[in-house]
């Protein structure tokens, strides 16, 4: 869940590394810092507590550190406080705190993951007289390697493959050698990790977005595999330490969707990239095209068609039962989906969080799949469900937003959202892109299996690309959920209820609000508020209902006409024009009127906007919320 970068070349290397740091700050902000050989054979090493911009102080924006080769880090705390001496790059020697004294760089690199046996290789190495300066795991790999380099006079790959089998865990490491100036080291185990060549220069980092400016094509090395970066060139190894090939690939990201562009802050440009990020993830399964040989029309607006992502209708039609897995926004993907492909296509599905997945007893019916959703396509948990899945023959298919991520390497089939890069934390393209497709499946597999026939998938889909429009016209109209988060900025709790899938749209609009906000806020079906929950209601209390399920709407409005009773100030997310919605809401916003299947998409918006609002209100930071960061790669 950090932020790794490396650079080698003929350049000075740390203007480029923070370069490539800045735009991986989303990843970890507790701290940050640089290593470089310079001029002089020495490396060089300035780390600095806080965000980033405390360390392009320290280092006058990297002027102070002459040299061509180098690694940074930005770190989110797991092993030890946020504090300097805990800070990465990390070096095999002694460091003393009162003069940032490094004794002994023989060996310094940067890690992302978590070493899981980190407290006994510790013991082993003090009793073999290393001395540790940090709380931190990343200490602990980088004195490994350190230890097998020093005394079995051995190369730097030959001393990575040691540590490797003797470390249990996930990293990606970068390291540099002393005696091998010019040169970085890189490392991988479950951990995302990308190199890039070039010309004359190569680049490593923990994301694509860190080279974009510099090179479009890349690496992605595999598990307990190593590197060997020169300037222009990249070496592969295995474990037994022989040089093995890796396909060369193209990242075909926009650079621009890295930046702000004008924007105060990322989350704002990004809610508003939806639209775009919508229709470019629906473009990728509709096609021009008849429905099958045998139809004897065609729609104008297209069919949709999942063979071209090797999921042809023959595989749909086999599926009996899914499995959602995922965390975090994705999980509420997950639910939202389930009811969407239980009413349409008539199969059985149950939505797992990978972290409680992973722990249980998995009982799977015949004919069943796995599909496990990422953003990043490297959430731990969610990556470990796969693997699990995998190992009981269960079939699986992966549902991420990053080419070339372990999940897309590592799943039978794989579905691509169209994103984009999505720097801010809290995510919202990748969410709405992500429900979109799983609308689109869900319509896809209810015709294949005729659950549904030609006219109403017809309608279907005509209805799912209209989203991107409605998307459009809903950000338009922004202003007032702007005044509503100012007039509530100061509240202390919230509540979201809604039933079926305004239950599962009301998940993500709390932790939207509470994410960034910092507000406490809950969502419950709404049916389970009188069971305890109410209790909490006080004069004042937000409680927010999504209220687009036209078959629903008449219950969900009774519950918060219990909790209008009670004194709460009552807000609605609402497609309908009925005359009961407008007696009981004390503050109404209405989205565009869209089949009740896919309505959720449009809902979530205002409450992605209700938590952006709440928190600049209040004057946080949006992009970079306390204690989160946005690819969580530790268990």
């Amino acid at each position: 869940m950090c932020g790794i970068v490396g650079f080698t070349g003929h350049r000075p290397a740390a203007g480029i590394l923070l370069e490539g740091l800045a735009k991986l700050e989303y990843r970890g902000y507790d701290s940050a810092g640089l290593a470089v050989y310079g001029g002089d054979g020495s490396v060089h090493v300035v780390k600095a507590t806080g965000k980033l911009k405390n360390l392009i102080e320290k280092t006058d924006n990297g002027r102070s550190l002459p040299g061509s080769c180098g690694i940074g880090h930005t770190r989110w705390a797991t092993h030890g406080e946020p504090n300097e001496k805990n800070a990465h790059p990390h070096v095999s020697g002694g460091f003393r705190e009162d003069s940032s004294d490094y004794s002994d760089t023989a060996v310094i690199g940067v890690h992302n993951g978590i070493i899981e046996n980190y407290e006994e290789l510790r013991e082993k190495l003090q009793r073999h007289g290393y001395v540790f300066y940090s709380d931190t795991d990343t200490e602990v790999a980088i004195k490994t390697v350190d230890y097998y380099y020093k005394k079995y006079k051995i190369g730097p790959i030959d001393a990575i493959n040691r540590m490797m089998v003797r470390v249990r865990g996930s990293y990606a490491l970068a390291l540099m050698f002393q005696d091998y100036p010019g040169e970085i080291y890189a490392a991988r185990k479950d951990s995302p990790m990308i190199i890039g060549v070039s010309d004359d220069e190569s680049f490593l980092a923990s994301d694509a977005t860190a080279m974009l400016g510099y090179t479009r094509e890349v690496y992605y090395i595999g598990n307990l595999q190593a590197a060997r970066l020169l300037p222009g060139e990249v070496h592969f190894f295995d474990l037994n330490g022989d040089e093995i090939s890796i396909p060369k690939a193209e990242v075909t990201w926009d650079e621009k969707g890295a930046e702000k562009n004008g924007y105060e802050h990322f989350m704002m440009k990004e809610m508003h990239e939806q639209p775009e990020a919508v229709r470019a993830t629906l473009d990728s399964v509709l096609r021009e095209e008849r429905m099958s040989p045998a139809a004897k029309w065609s729609f104008g607006a297209g069919t949709l068609d999942f063979s071209g992502v090797g999921l042809p209708d023959e595989y749909l039609e086999s599926i009996d039962a899914m499995t959602i897995v995922a965390c975090g926004s994705a999980w509420h993907v997950g639910m939202a989906a389930q009811y969407v492909i239980e009413e349409l296509a008539e199969i059985p599905v149950r939505v797992e969080l990978a972290s409680e997945y992973r722990y249980r007893k998995i009982l799977s019916p015949a004919n069943a799949v796995v599909l496990v959703i990422s953003q990043s396509g490297e959430t731990a948990d969610s990556l470990e469900a796969l693997r699990i899945s995998k190992q009981m023959g269960i079939r699986t298919i992966g549902l991420v937003n990053v080419e070339g991520s372990s999940i897309a390497r590592e799943a039978d089939k794989i579905l691509y959202t169209k994103a984009g890069p999505e720097i801010a934390v809290a995510t919202t393209k990748a969410y709405t892109a992500q429900l979109a497709l799983v609308y689109a499946f869900a319509v896809r597999l209810a015709f294949v299996k005729k659950k549904i026939d030609e006219d109403t998938y017809r309608k279907y889909v005509q209805e799912l690309k209209s989203l991107p429009d409605h998307l459009t016209s809903l950000l338009d109209g922004k202003g007032r959920i702007q005044w509503l988060a100012a007039k509530y900025a100061g509240t202390k709790d919230a509540f979201f209820i809604g039933r079926g899938q305004d239950y599962a749209i009301g998940l993500e609009g709390s932790l939207k609000l509470k994410e960034i906000s910092y507000m406490h806020s809950e969502a419950y079906a709404a049916g389970e508020l009188k069971h305890g929950t109410i209790s909490l209601i006080e004069d004042g209390t937000p409680v927010i209902g999504i209220l687009t399920q036209e078959r629903l709407l008449e219950k969900t409005i009774s519950n918060l006409k219990e909790c209008k009773t009670r004194g709460a100030y009552v807000i609605g997310i609402t497609n309908a024009e009925n005359p009961l919605v407008e007696e009981c809401l004390d503050f109404v916003l209405r989205i565009p009127a869209t089949d009740d299947h896919f309505a959720g998409l449009l809902a979530v918006v205002p409450l992605q906007l209700l938590g952006y609002y709440s928190s600049v209100s209040r004057g946080l930071d949006v992009d970079k919320p306390r204690n989160l960061a946005k690819s969580v790669t530790v268990e």
